[in-house]
């Protein structure tokens, strides 16, 4: 199939796209390469592989790479919390205008396979796992935004959204930022972390099980459209003092403590059933151990140093 990319470029572009062409897809990405990342340098040889730097909100720039496109796969955010709190308006055109473009654009023929964030769950009930039937109650701009933009997406009557758990691992354009990455950077170099609100949790899925989530949607497309799915690992609703254990099995001289003043600014707490994209057919490979243990080898190759003497 061809295949358009908005936001290629970016922590799960940079899985995505090499595995889309590994299976034989011509791909186009589109970004800004806001990071000034090379992630994709590795995919220039290949001759299915198109790249355009250019902004997701430029109407006749979408439109142009859409005309040929089987599916769209509709990437390029400003992803989190904090970032859309820092550029609302940013934000806006963004994860909702952009998307609200895009369904306008495609035809009946086209497919669109969104991300969006299991985020959009809120706060949860007390040990009562959030289904797709849960009521939606997102927190913050980022996840009200994508909540408006997974609705315009299913309305249209040709698309797929996957409200994926927080995502971890490897990825050639790397985040620190992330719950898992960032703690288990934080053992490697700093060795201790302190919690604030310890007992909040949330799901997690590896960044390359998204890129195969995204792949399996593609071709089940027919069985699964104008629904929504959750994507984690269902043995992964953890809190960040159940992460930190985790962590430390591979990583003994971590040390983790619970602050009993101040808070996260970040208020999710909700633990998340993948039931129904299991019994869909998929189910995702890589554990959180494995991810854990991948992160510590690569934090061998990454070190963020650029503001330290030694």
């Amino acid at each position: 199939m061809k295949i358009l990319v908005t936001g290629g470029a970016g922590y799960l572009g940079s899985v995505l796209v090499p595995f889309l062409l590994q299976q034989g897809h011509s791909v186009v990405v589109l970004d800004n390469f806001m990071y000034n990342q090379t992630s994709l340098l590795d995919c220039c040889h290949d001759e299915k592989f198109s790249v355009v730097r250019g902004d997701t909100r430029n109407k006749e720039l979408v439109s142009r790479h859409l005309k040929d496109a089987d599916a769209v796969f509709p990437l390029a955010c400003l992803t989190g919390a904090p970032l859309c709190a820092q550029d609302p308006i940013g934000a806006q055109t963004i994860l909702f205008d952009a998307i609200k473009m895009i369904v306008e654009l495609t035809s009946k023929n086209q497919m669109i396979i969104f991300p969006t964030t299991n985020s959009g769950y809120g706060v949860g009930e007390k040990g009562k796992h959030c289904t797709e039937k849960t009521p939606l109650r997102p927190i913050s701009l980022y996840g009200k935004l994508k909540v408006q933009a997974e609705d315009a997406i299913l309305q249209s009557g040709r698309g797929i959204t996957l409200r994926l758990a927080t995502a971890f691992g490897v990825s050639p354009r790397m985040r620190l930022d992330l719950l898992v990455n960032d703690f288990t950077y934080r053992a490697v170099y700093d060795r201790f972390v302190v919690l604030f609100e310890a007992q909040f949790k949330r799901n997690y899925i590896h960044v390359r099980d998204v890129a195969k989530v995204f792949f399996y949607s593609l071709n089940h497309f027919d069985k699964m459209k104008n629904e929504p799915y959750n994507v984690g690992l269902s043995d992964a609703n953890l809190s960040k003092l159940e992460l930190c254990q985790e962590i430390r099995k591979q990583v003994p001289e971590f040390y983790f403590v619970e602050s009993k003043i101040g808070e996260d600014p970040d208020k999710r707490d909700y633990i998340v059933s993948n039931e129904k994209i299991e019994k869909a057919g998929f189910k995702p490979e890589v554990s959180l151990s494995q991810g854990i243990r991948e992160l510590v080898k690569g934090y061998k190759i990454i070190k963020r140093n650029q503001f330290a003497n030694v």
